[in-house]
């Protein structure tokens, strides 16, 4: 295959630092300007599904040689998509949800190839949060971690404290699942010229 360049549809720092992980970087960084609201009644899965599509989709149509990745993680409590947090009191609701219970992280990731063959994967991750007394949200909420993330915590963060058991990939709760990712990558034929990972030197 010849070489094309890897277009990450992404506006997430931690996605680009995900990739860089495992010695993946892309070309290109572009986020996708679509709209991430939930369709009435729509559940989690199905959501964070819609929007990698839809965020893949988008920015294939500027970049039609190159391998587009996209992805999107959702916070699910039950049947609730718990969004990114706007402000300190939906912070709290999401906290006080969450605490001494079990809810699922749904991640999905879409590779669209230069022949525009679209490739799709998803991960769901339980988490479990301890109890959480009302003078720990209060010390989470000054810490400012919650802002702009999913499900208003950090579980590379902070929030680390909270979390009881994991269930699944630790890197989708991130925000991109590695393993999945670079199985997508893999598979379509993905070749960066020079690529290999980035391995630590040895003493």
């Amino acid at each position: 295959m010849a070489e094309s360049r890897l277009i990450l549809a992404s506006a997430s720092p931690r996605r680009v630092q995900l990739l860089a992980q495992i010695g993946i970087h892309a070309d290109i960084v572009k986020p996708a300007d679509i709209d991430e609201c939930p369709l009435p009644g729509e559940l989690p899965r199905h959501h964070a599904k819609r929007l990698a599509l839809g965020k893949a989709g988008k920015i294939s149509e500027k970049y039609t040689s190159g391998f587009v990745l996209a992805a999107d993680t959702v916070v699910g409590c039950g049947r609730r998509i718990l969004d990114k947090t706007e402000d300190e009191n939906q912070a709290r609701q999401h906290l006080k949800l969450l605490s001494g219970r079990r809810h699922r992280v749904y991640g999905a990731v879409c590779l669209i190839t230069p022949e525009q063959n679209c490739l799709i994967r998803q991960v769901q991750t339980a988490v479990s949060f301890k109890v959480l007394h009302d003078d720990e949200i209060d010390g989470y909420i000054k810490s400012g971690e919650w802002q702009d993330k999913a499900g208003s915590y950090a579980i590379q963060g902070l929030a680390a404290r909270f979390i009881t058991k994991i269930s699944g990939s630790y890197s989708n709760v991130v925000g991109l699942p590695l393993y999945e990712t670079a199985s997508l990558l893999e598979g379509a034929g993905y070749i960066k010229p020079g690529h290999s990972p980035c391995l630590p030197s040895t003493p």
